[in-house]
């Protein structure tokens, strides 16, 4: 199993002059140091006019700083929004991005979630996803042709070389937002890596898991011609510290990143400045519901999240994303978390991704049949779910 880590860039209400430049000299702060502890990627979101929730709006830019300040780690879009954003710019900051971090960049794809995103770039909801298709059939041949033409229902573009080619051939890895579990079947059909959240339990991540390799085995098929990834990828709240009391009590930024969500996918667009996400959610926590949320994730000591994860693992997930850069969690326990997960519990991981690379070279060759399994008992929007606090899974 091998381990990402997930930034938003949330920054709740009350805002200070200097908050956003503190909240990202911080999170690269926090990239360098998991570079050095030996996490595997680090995943940056795109999104757009979300306060509080992610002031991500220029992730290109932030990977790029983050490239100079590590060597290893993978950069990983989480994702591009394909809907708003032209398929030859994506695909020359793509590029870009790949040539300064020397071939370290992970290329996901996603659709935008609301009309608060879409509405100002003159997209309309409902064809998120027509226009994603289409984006994609645009942008991916242009990592590699030198004379390329795309006459498209959503984009036009006349024959043109773009540039400059990424480093990686023919193209950086493509993952694809799943926002519902039911896109994860979509995303093995489509050979591209599947990016979601959190399962519900691990015979939850066990269902999908099986969906979403024996659609890519059996119901291959591509939007046009690209390098496929198959991999499975979940999102879960994170905090690591010496006593699960302790965690808990570090870790309420992962309840207000849940809360927030909600929000921003339960409601159209939202008056600048007009309500307070921080201080809605303080009133929403105490709730039962909020209760329950608080119990979820990856957040304990140690030995409580080796446990959970010791469960999860027999689902086959390819990556657990660790997320703690959230609400108003703190820079210096969200550093003490990363280094004492990498010090006590990611090398028992680690130590059998060999392993787990086996049982994926004999899925993929149909050396080994996976059973196939009904999702629809496990069929809910990510997030919005019945929980269980002890399933053993990152949520």
């Amino acid at each position: 199993m091998k381990f990402g880590i997930f930034y938003e860039l949330q920054l709740p209400r009350p805002w200070t002059e200097d908050g956003d430049y503190q909240l990202i000299q911080d999170a690269l702060d926090q990239l360098e140091l998991a570079d050095k502890l030996g996490y595997d990627f680090a995943w940056e979101v795109e999104h757009h006019f979300l306060e509080e929730y992610s002031h991500s709006s220029a992730p290109e830019v932030f990977l790029s700083a983050a490239s100079q300040r590590t060597s290893r780690i993978r950069l990983a879009h989480g994702i591009v929004q394909l809907t708003t954003n032209h398929p030859a710019r994506v695909a020359e900051r793509i590029s870009t991005l790949d040539l300064v971090s020397n071939g370290r960049v992970e290329f996901g794809i996603g659709e935008g979630s609301s009309v608060t995103e879409l509405h100002p770039f003159d997209r309309r909801f409902r064809d998120k996803r027509d226009v994603w298709e289409d984006a994609v059939r645009a942008v991916i041949p242009m990592f590699t042709k030198e004379n390329w033409e795309y006459h498209g229902k959503y984009f036009d573009f006349p024959a043109r070389n773009v540039l400059p080619k990424p480093r990686q051939k023919p193209h950086p890895p493509l993952w694809v937002a799943c926002s519902q579990l039911d896109t994860i079947r979509m995303a093995g059909r489509r050979g591209m890596g599947a990016l979601g959240f959190q399962f519900v339990s691990a015979e939850a991540a066990e269902a999908w898991v099986n969906a979403y390799y024996n659609a890519y085995v059996h119901g291959l098929d591509k939007l046009c011609d690209y390098q496929t990834n198959p991999n499975i990828a979940v999102v879960s709240g994170f905090m690591c510290c010496d006593t699960d009391e302790e965690a808990e009590q570090k870790a309420d930024g992962w309840t207000f990143f849940q809360f927030a969500l909600r929000f921003y996918n339960s409601h159209g667009p939202v008056e600048p400045g007009s309500i307070s996400l921080w201080d809605e959610y303080q009133k929403w926590r105490d709730t039962p519901e909020g209760q329950k949320q608080r119990r979820t994730g990856l957040i304990g000591s140690p030995e409580t999240i080796r446990r959970k994860l010791r469960k999860f693992e027999t689902s086959n997930v390819d990556q657990v994303i660790l997320l703690n850069q959230a609400g108003k969690n703190k820079h210096q326990d969200i550093c003490d978390s990363l280094e004492l997960f990498s010090k006590e519990v990611m090398p028992e991981f680690h130590g059998r991704e060999a392993e787990h690379q086996e049982w994926k070279r004999a899925v993929l060759a149909k050396e080994i049949e996976l059973k196939e399994i009904d999702t629809d008992g496990y069929n809910y929007r990510s997030l919005q779910a019945q929980t269980k606090p002890e399933s053993g899974v990152p949520g």
